[in-house]
């Protein structure tokens, strides 16, 4: 009985550290995009890690290839800066979060509006590493496209 006892609450101690670090890694990733739709590099930044962050997006051409675009985020920290006269909007449907020890990735699907005005959708792949006590942003991969977006 000891054991059973001593099973169960090792299982819920582990879920519940799980739903934890789950918590942070969505707070993370929400402070992201409330500084991009605020236009705050600075509260962007403080979600990138130091050593830096990739940004790439898989893209289908209207030819039928598909692209990849890495894009720079100092080039992304200016766009956001430029987008200061637009309301940006990008609403996550939901979060998938996968963790091992110090990495997570995190599958979010969204779509995109400016001006209230949808502009596309797609799904955001984070990858992230945990660093002391907190998550940081190390990657974010996207896809773009204007239909198929019933997500």
């Amino acid at each position: 009985m000891r054991l059973i006892l001593l099973v169960t609450a090792i299982f819920f101690k582990s879920n519940l550290f799980a739903q934890a670090e789950e918590l942070h890694i969505k707070q993370t990733i929400n402070t992201f995009f409330e500084g991009m739709e605020k236009n705050d590099t600075a509260k962007i930044k403080t979600t990138i890690d130091t050593s830096g962050c990739f940004l790439k997006s898989i893209m289908k051409m209207n030819d039928g290839r598909v692209v990849l675009i890495s894009d720079d985020i100092n080039d992304f920290f200016a766009q956001v800066i430029q987008a200061s006269h637009l309301k940006v909007k990008e609403e996550l449907l939901s979060f998938d979060i996968k963790i091992d020890g110090a990495m997570a990735v995190a599958w979010t699907p969204y779509k995109f509006y400016v001006n209230d005005k949808f502009v596309h959708c797609g799904v955001n792949v984070f990858t992230l590493i945990k660093r002391e006590d907190s998550w940081k942003i190390i990657g974010i991969t996207d896809t773009r496209r204007k239909q198929g977006c019933e997500l």
